[in-house]
């Protein structure tokens, strides 16, 4: 999914060795990547015709304005987003310049784009494994990701999977090209939680370079993911509760 985010990410180049791990190369990368492949493509219907909170921070260091907005994220069966927003506290300029940019941008590219174009695939992208790290019973994959075209959506980065799942935890980088020429610079990290075999969204942190206002950072959580069915009957059993 295209997201108009970035992030810092200082310290990334120096996490491999910080967590590196002596212990030999698995037998075949590529097998490790087909489960997480495979494993992706299992789960491409386990996070559609949901409901999620969702928690936005977002704040222009150089203007000194941040605010924080809090919604509802609504996927449905087909894989489109709306929000429905429930509060913002903050300055103004966050709540249209910043955080309403983002809603739309990602609402607009789960509408218009062909999803499978930007996905993490062989198709889209180069893999090269970098080993495994951690330690005990958290154990990781790490796999350096370079696109095979300059298209928006698509990123420079890493791609970090638990070992015993093929399960993403992390992916973080770049992207590539620019989706509006008032963006310099749009870096990324999205962690995920390993629940029930499904790897699930829980933060996205973000930061964008832009032209105008300087840098825009964002922190973005995730949380009480139901599937829509369950609100609905949540929803018919309050309403038949009610005097």
């Amino acid at each position: 999914m295209r997201l108009v985010v970035a992030h810092f990410l200082a310290s990334i180049a120096l996490l491999p060795v910080l967590w590196a791990n002596s212990g030999a190369e698995p037998k075949s990368s590529a097998a490790i990547l087909d489960g997480y492949l495979n494993r992706a493509r299992q789960q491409e219907s386990s996070l559609r015709d949901v409901t999620m909170e969702v928690e936005i921070e977002a704040n222009l260091p150089r203007l000194n304005k941040r605010g924080k907005l809090h919604a509802l994220r609504h996927i449905s069966r087909l894989g489109k987003v709306t929000y429905e927003a429930l509060s913002f506290i903050g300055d103004n300029i966050i709540k249209k310049d910043v955080i309403a940019r983002y809603l739309a941008a990602e609402i607009k590219s789960t509408e218009d784009a062909d999803l499978s174009s930007i996905a993490i695939n062989r198709e889209n992208y180069k893999f090269k494994y970098r080993g495994m790290y951690g330690s005990g019973d958290w154990k990781l994959h790490l796999f350096e990701l370079s696109p095979r075209k300059k298209r928006v959506g698509l990123f420079d980065g890493w791609l970090w999977l638990e070992a015993s799942t093929c399960l993403p935890v992390r992916e973080s980088g770049r992207f590539v090209k620019n989706p509006s020429i008032f963006l310099r610079r749009i870096e990324f990290l999205r962690d995920y939680e390993i629940r029930d075999g499904v790897a699930v969204p829980v933060r996205i942190e973000s930061t964008i370079q832009t032209r105008l206002v300087g840098t825009a950072k964002l922190d973005i959580r995730f949380g009480n993911i139901t599937p829509n069915s369950e609100r609905a009957r949540a929803a018919t059993r309050e309403m038949a509760a009610s005097p």
